[in-house]
């Protein structure tokens, strides 16, 4: 009893200090309407204040439904996630859904693997009859109102806390993989009152359920997809999308989805970004480029895990970890993203310490490597606030470390990925500029002499073998 106490007590204080910390930061959540693709520079999303809206941040697995092995699962503390994103200076979540009623984690490691609980989904468990997990049946033609009420709940503080949420709206990773997946799956024959089967085919896999070959499969998800709508409709701070690592024959019904939501909002307030990620296995990111969606997050093919490609701005990149090494990343992959004109995202194996102390999937984790990674995304949200980053363009060639960010002849931000020193080609720029550099190991700024343009200048990091950031503006 007093570790429940405790626990609200906890809860309580940081609900508060939410509060406290936004009302004493208005002028900086302010968000000035939703996001849209900027014409001037269709790398970025802009907004009602026409200037570039760059997004870098940590996501993980239960910010939205709760999953632990316990039964009920341990509650996640939202209001603390927030404040630690905050504490980083991430401004955006991608909040994960899970079909499934459980997340067997031999799907993705042997040792000590364990089966989580997950609740709540968005369909009503209303019986009559129990299904394979000893619950009450779902009824999908019946929402379950703590799922949306949860929903528009975290959008809401997101909000507030001036931090935009990606609402994914399917998983398929887990149907594939996890195993029983199917078992587990509210379209499962046994696991619902109305007659819904997923597997078509009768191969007890499932994945049926993400194409468009069930009609009346389809009509339950545009319901749901509706309700959803609905529900954060109203908030400036939202992007969709479609469906996690979900399996390459569900192209066409992703492509439906995502001109079914761009549909249904033309007639609603708000008009928000729908995005389409990576499909697992053997999808190719030539399917995300050529999808109707505004944003899309690709895998390594192309070089994006070690060396990314510019961003040309056919589509806004929202370059997750998740899908070129699951558990992976480091700081130069960061800075090496953002100086090509993408947005970097992590999947972080974050934990509320509070609550559950103990890492969702890997058990014991040792917090050093991703340090490096959490702080970087803060530091290129505070350059990408700093810059004019709309008319910001990535300009390899002008840097001889190949990684540049530039507005001629106005500003620059070169990255160094190691060594010390960096050829720029200031050909097209008089100037004078003013010097700075940043070392992103520990955050550090220092000044140098201003420089004249109009050729090629070598410069010398002062921080020595260690990456840094080169910062030119014409004074």
């Amino acid at each position: 009893m007093k570790y429940y106490l405790l626990t609200y007590i906890i809860c309580v204080f940081c609900t508060s200090f939410l509060s406290i910390s936004v009302h004493a930061q208005d002028k900086v959540v302010k968000l000035h309407g939703p996001l849209r693709v900027s014409k001037e520079n269709p790398r970025y999303f802009t907004n009602d204040g026409g200037k570039a809206v760059y997004l870098t941040g940590s996501h993980t697995w239960n910010n939205l439904v709760d999953m632990s092995p316990a039964d009920p699962p341990e509650k996640f503390d939202f209001v603390h996630y927030l404040q630690w994103m905050k504490k980083y200076n991430h401004n955006f979540i991608r909040l994960w859904a899970w079909d499934l009623l459980n997340w067997d984690t031999r799907g993705n490691r042997e040792d000590e693997a364990k089966i989580h609980k997950v609740v709540p989904h968005p369909w009503a468990r209303t019986g009559p009859g129990n299904a394979l997990d000893g619950n009450p049946k779902f009824d999908l033609h019946q929402f379950d109102p703590a799922y949306f009420d949860r929903l528009k709940q975290r959008v809401k503080l997101a909000a507030d806390t001036g931090i935009y949420v990606s609402i994914m709206l399917f998983e398929g990773w887990g149907l594939q993989y996890s195993p029983d997946a199917f078992e587990n799956h509210p379209f499962h024959p046994a696991n619902n009152i109305n007659g819904i089967n997923g597997d078509s085919n009768n191969d007890e896999n499932g994945v049926e359920i993400h194409t468009l070959g069930n009609k009346e499969i389809t009509l339950i998800q545009e319901e749901y997809v509706k309700k959803v709508i609905e529900t954060v409709n109203e908030f400036d701070n939202v992007l969709y999308e479609i469906s996690n690592e979900n399996h390459p024959p569900s192209t066409e019904w992703q492509y439906y989805m995502i001109t079914f939501i761009k549909n249904y909002e033309k007639k609603l307030a708000k008009q928000h970004p729908v995005g389409m990620t990576f499909q697992y296995e053997g999808g190719e990111n030539s399917i995300l480029f050529h999808s109707p969606a505004d944003w899309i997050s690709p895998n390594r093919e192309g070089g994006y895990r070690d060396n990314p490609p510019p961003s040309d701005g056919s589509k806004v990149i929202i370059i997750d970890t998740d899908h070129l090494g699951g558990i992976w990343g480091n700081q130069a992959w960061v800075w090496k993203s953002f100086l090509r004109g993408l947005n970097p995202i992590f999947m972080d194996t974050y934990e509320c310490k509070v609550l559950t102390g103990k890492n969702i999937l890997t058990g014991k984790f040792d917090p050093g490597w991703v340090e490096p990674i959490r702080k970087s995304m803060g530091y290129t949200l505070m350059f990408a606030r700093r810059m004019d980053l709309i008319h910001m363009i990535p300009s390899p060639d002008l840097a001889s470390s190949n990684y540049c960010l530039a507005n001629k002849g106005k500003e620059y931000l070169v990255y160094l990925p190691e060594g010390r020193e960096v050829v720029i080609d200031l050909g097209d720029a008089i100037g004078p500029f003013q010097v700075e550099w940043f070392n992103p190991d520990n955050g550090e700024f220092k000044e140098s002499e201003t420089i004249k343009g109009g050729s090629k200048l070598s410069l010398t990091s002062p921080f020595g073998a260690t990456d840094a950031l080169l910062h030119l503006k014409a004074k």
